[in-house]
């Protein structure tokens, strides 16, 4: 059971626990509004006038873009993508069965299914309905989201939902018996909010929630952890833990592995540094470990992954290292650890997955994929064993384990022109097999691809992947793509999209990844890199690739187009800013934009260890030199943009996208363009339908500006 402490875990806890803040939310009680920015109106979500300029926007958008057979084309072969019924149902198993939520055509919002793996090798297996989101929100007139399910071990007959009602991260909470397929009435049920809840056992849970005035984070997560026991309502709840209003989060959890029982409180400090304690007899016993490392008790072993180099019994393990002890030896205060992974200057541990005798390394190098197979020995020493049969340019993942049972394991294949598969193998017995195959969505055969290396500002080698059509000329004419994130460390390795193949590729486009620092490509080192004050590291290694892409005369300013989402969204307000003469035109997804006031917007105060703090002077000296809504100038020349959002986007918000369109609208650019989207999240959409709509609008205003 991994803890989540990492930053590559905060991040999904994010998701996890249910987002920061719900999105008609104002911006925090007390946060200081500057006076002199006339937008602050659009901060009003739901607000009468907010909600007019926004379908107003709407309107002259579709207009443009949304209204002609192209996009019609664009929406519905993407769409093609999305509800194939050809697309691989990807499991979870718990116990005999396996678990799969599936959106298509007919079922727009989901449902939510089993099957057996006997069924499931089958080209069309047999599926036992558990519960379908359509036919729910009919019956209850709701619009309910499905956000995962969290179930019993080892019978796995009750389980708790999560719905959100508008596809944000705030969820309500229900139990669910599955031999019944009901609601269980009268069994646990939380009202939305930004909840963690998880079984300990048929009776008792852990849950973080919003339990009233005082009881969340500043950044809107669970602040106190309690125990709640069946048939008493979630007042009678007992706190066992209550962390600090400016803490990340709290949160609680009990390890069901059979012989290995324990149960465990982690406190997130900030998204890169937290504490974690095993609560044994109402006492509370520290795991003495460095805070920016992620923790993983596993049966009798504990696992430390390291974000900064740590000296310990006499030996110092590199940061991005993953070392092992015995859990036991380790509380009883020895310090003697065996190194499990080192990384070098081209590799770096994406992930990793425990079977119930061994321990699966997921390895980047250079960005592409190798697994390694380690198994304690007796002697306390660990065998290491490559596995084969990763494609070149792929990234080869472990999407599920059985590890209380067996060495059972499934892997995701994917690649840029390579339809994903999902094999499953029992390590020990022999290479994993093809168990399900995604169909081709466009001809690969026409593509290539290879991966660059240029030079950023000061001198750091920056990879990026490209993907062209084969014999390309070298003119500086073709329309080409460039996308990117760069933050939170987290990592762009090679995946296919039928969606990219059909709206961009197949149109005769180049489609390129950059792997920027910020992300986790080179491990913690390179995510480190553009923290806080050396934020435009990042942006200058974005910078780099487009000019060696024009450089090589893959492309040229004019057919250079630029996207990216979220942070991603930030690094596309700073490329519209600081570098508008590289670009023709620009999509920017659900973006951070205002870094003055993104504190006090919805999930904001969570960021600070990544961005740094707004409100302190000598922070924000180094924050204005990337903050697009404050470095936006008038008489400049910008290229086109394409600001695109969600109302519901409990997580970063819509109103940054506003506020940023209406100040260049109102500066008189006349190529400024916004569409929101009300349902989805911080995503795309809530269903197939409302994300091909949102990715067709980007590929075509892309596509038709970059002439």
């Amino acid at each position: 059971m991994r803890l989540k402490t990492s930053a590559r875990l905060a991040l999904a806890l994010a998701v996890i626990m249910g987002g920061m803040t719900h999105a008609h939310e104002t911006p925090t009680a007390g946060s200081a509004a500057p006076s002199d920015d006339p937008y602050l109106w659009l901060e009003d979500i739901h607000g009468e006038r907010a909600t007019d300029w926004v379908k107003a926007q709407n309107a002259i958008t579709q207009k443009q873009f949304a209204d002609s057979p192209e996009f019609t084309n664009t929406r519905d072969r993407i769409l093609e993508v999305l509800d194939s019924n050809a697309r691989i149902p990807y499991v979870e198993r718990r116990g005999d069965y396996l678990y799969n939520f599936w959106q298509d055509k007919a079922h727009p919002r989901g449902i939510w299914r089993r099957t057996t793996l006997a069924e499931y090798r089958k080209a069309d297996p047999k599926w036992e309905l558990l519960l379908d989101i359509d036919a729910l929100n009919k019956t209850e007139g709701k619009r309910w989201v499905f956000k995962g399910s969290d179930c019993l071990k080892p019978t796995y007959t009750k389980c708790l939902l999560s719905l959100s009602p508008d596809g944000g991260d705030a969820i309500e909470v229900r139990e669910f018996d599955i031999p019944s397929k009901s609601f269980v009435k009268g069994g646990f049920e939380l009202a939305t909010a930004k909840t963690q809840a998880s079984w300990i056992d048929e009776d008792h849970l852990y849950v973080g929630t919003d339990f009233g005035p005082g009881s969340m984070t500043s950044s809107s997560y669970p602040r106190i952890a309690k125990v709640w026991t069946r048939g008493t309502p979630i007042s009678a709840a007992v706190t066992v833990y209550e962390g600090k209003t400016s803490d990340l989060a709290v949160s609680a959890s009990h390890d069901r592995t059979p012989g290995f029982e324990r149960d465990f409180i982690a406190v997130a400090h900030d998204f890169f540094h937290s504490d974690t304690y095993q609560r044994k007899d109402d006492k509370l016993i520290h795991l003495d470990v460095p805070t920016d490392a992620t923790v993983d008790p596993h049966r009798e072993w504990l696992l430390v992954q390291l974000r900064t180099a740590w000296t310990v019994g006499g030996a110092t393990y590199p940061s991005g290292a993953l070392i092992a002890t015995k859990f036991d030896d380790f509380m009883a205060g020895k310090r003697q650890f065996t190194t499990l992974f080192a990384p070098d200057e081209h590799t770096a541990l994406s992930n990793y997955a425990w079977t119930q005798h061994h321990l699966i390394l997921d390895i980047m190098d250079d960005v592409k994929s190798r697994l390694d197979v380690l198994t304690p020995q007796a002697n306390g020493q660990w065998s290491r064993e490559d596995m084969p049969g990763a494609p070149q340019f792929s990234t080869v993942t472990v999407v599920d384990t059985n590890p209380d049972h067996s060495d059972e394991y499934w892997l995701s294949v994917t690649g840029f022109l390579t339809p994903s598969s999902l094999e499953r193998g029992v390590l020990g017995d022999g290479q994993a097999q093809t168990i399900k195959q995604s169909p081709a969505f466009f001809d690969a055969s026409k593509f290539e691809v290879s991966q660059h290396f240029v030079a950023s500002r000061d001198g750091t080698q920056v990879p990026y992947f490209e993907i062209a059509p084969k014999g390309i000329k070298l003119d500086g004419n073709n329309r080409t793509l460039l996308y990117g994130y760069g933050g939170f460390e987290v990592s762009l390795q090679p995946f296919y999209s039928g969606s990219v193949g059909r709206a961009w590729l197949e149109r005769g486009g180049v489609y390129v990844i950059a792997n920027i620092r910020g992300g986790g490509e080179y491990g913690p080192r390179w995510h480190q890199a553009a923290l806080q004050a050396n934020r435009l590291r990042a942006y200058e290694d974005f910078a780099a690739v487009a000019h060696d892409l024009i450089k090589r005369g893959v492309t040229s300013p004019a057919h250079l187009g630029a996207e990216g989402g979220s942070n991603g969204g930030l690094l596309m307000g700073n490329m519209l800013t600081l570098y508008p003469q590289l670009f023709g035109a620009i999509a920017c997804e659900v973006p951070l934009l205002d870094m003055k006031r993104y504190t006090h917007l919805s999930a904001g105060a969570s960021w600070i260890a990544e961005y740094g703090d707004p409100d302190d002077p000598k922070q924000w000296a180094f924050i204005k030199s990337f903050s697009p809504y404050q470095n936006v100038k008038a008489d400049a020349k910008y290229p086109p943009v394409l600001f695109y959002t969600t109302t519901s986007d409990d997580r970063v918000g819509p109103v940054q996208a506003r506020k940023m369109a209406a100040k260049m609208e109102a500066m008189g650019y006349k190529n400024v363009w916004f569409f929101e989207n009300t349902e989805g999240g911080h995503g795309a959409g809530a269903d197939n339908k409302q994300a091909a709509y949102m990715h067709a609008l980007a590929f075509d205003f892309l596509w038709d500006r970059l002439q």
